[in-house]
């Protein structure tokens, strides 16, 4: 595991390379993909929440100036930013322009945490800021979307609380009752509890593998718009890695507040704003198959992103202690 977590950018775009393979394969392999990304994501969680202690999570949740400045980025500066890089990138194509927006006004809310805990990032703070993300994305936009476009979406009350339920809480309670049983069984510390906590990269990489081999027709089928979508995508994650990291230096953050601000602001929700887009949006398909191209580009930044972000960290800890 400790290779895998070194290489993790080549791990994750060998990953997608070999989902891209699979799902052009056949649609019976991409079927069977569709139904493991859940519980491959939920098994990452499971193991990155297995990591997380009861003081630190309550630390978290009182760190009022972290959280302000991530939602003031995440809710007020992207969506105006995301709308401007439309206007000038994708204006000539209202669908992709609209899909854009989608993307980028919805926080991550799963696997940006295994990207935190890569870069050893402060991972109770970014699992603090986890539900006001998840409940700001689906009540504001709407809101976006209206401001923006004079049209609107939403989405309904029982898929969210499926998200909530599968994607959080589940793996959450499940590794709290584990790390009960490990101060009554020295075995499972050691083996079982252990094997999760050191393979969220392997998770994530299989949860890579399948999302894109649930969607590999269409990836391969709109490569165009994969085209259009590539500069905008860039500048985005380009200008908010440095307003994250210019914002932290001024705040004065710690190497692990700055890896959680960077990441909760980069790391984009496609499945939210994906199931907002098939159900509110159905007579214009090439809304959702902008969210479904977006990820080819995000994953590889995110990853290479954790890297810069943890070689970094790591420069400034060994130039300390000389």
């Amino acid at each position: 595991m400790e290779k895998l977590s070194k290489y993790q950018s080549l791990t994750i775009l060998i990953a997608l390379a070999i989902g891209l393979v699979l799902g052009n394969v056949s649609t019976a392999i991409a079927d069977i993909s569709a139904k493991l990304i859940v519980p491959l994501i939920m098994l990452m969680l499971f193991g990155l929440f297995l990591t997380i202690k009861m003081s630190d999570l309550k630390a978290a949740f009182m760190n009022v100036r972290f959280s302000l400045t991530s939602l003031l980025i995440n809710f007020v500066w992207t969506p105006v930013f995301a709308f401007i890089l439309g206007l000038i990138f994708l204006s000539s194509n209202l669908p992709v322009w609209i899909g854009f927006v989608m993307l980028m006004v919805t926080p991550c809310t799963d696997w940006y945490l295994v990207f935190t805990n890569l870069a050893k990032g402060n991972l109770a703070l970014s699992t603090a800021i986890l539900p006001i993300n998840l409940i700001l994305q689906v009540l504001l936009l709407p809101a976006y979307l209206l401001l923006f476009f004079g049209q609107t979406g939403s989405i309904e009350a029982n898929f969210l609380l499926e998200s909530i339920l599968l994607v959080l809480v589940v793996p959450f309670l499940l590794a709290l009752v584990a790390n009960q049983w490990t101060t009554k069984v020295a075995k499972l510390k050691g083996g079982l509890l252990d094997f999760f906590k050191n393979s969220q990269i392997l998770f994530l990489s299989l949860a890579i593998m399948a999302m894109f081999a649930s969607e590999g027709k269409n990836l391969i089928l709109n490569y165009n718009i994969l085209l259009k979508l590539l500069i905008p995508i860039f500048i985005f994650f380009l200008i908010t890695y440095l307003l994250g990291v210019s914002i932290s230096k001024w705040l004065k953050f710690t190497d692990g507040e700055k890896v959680s601000l960077v990441l909760t602001t980069m790391a984009r929700n496609s499945p939210i704003s994906l199931a907002i887009a098939v159900s509110a949006f159905a007579y214009e398909p090439l809304i959702a198959i902008s969210l479904v191209v977006a990820p080819l580009i995000e994953l590889p930044v995110l990853a290479i992103t954790s890297q810069i972000l943890l070689t970094t960290q790591n420069k400034i800890t060994n130039i300390k202690n000389k």
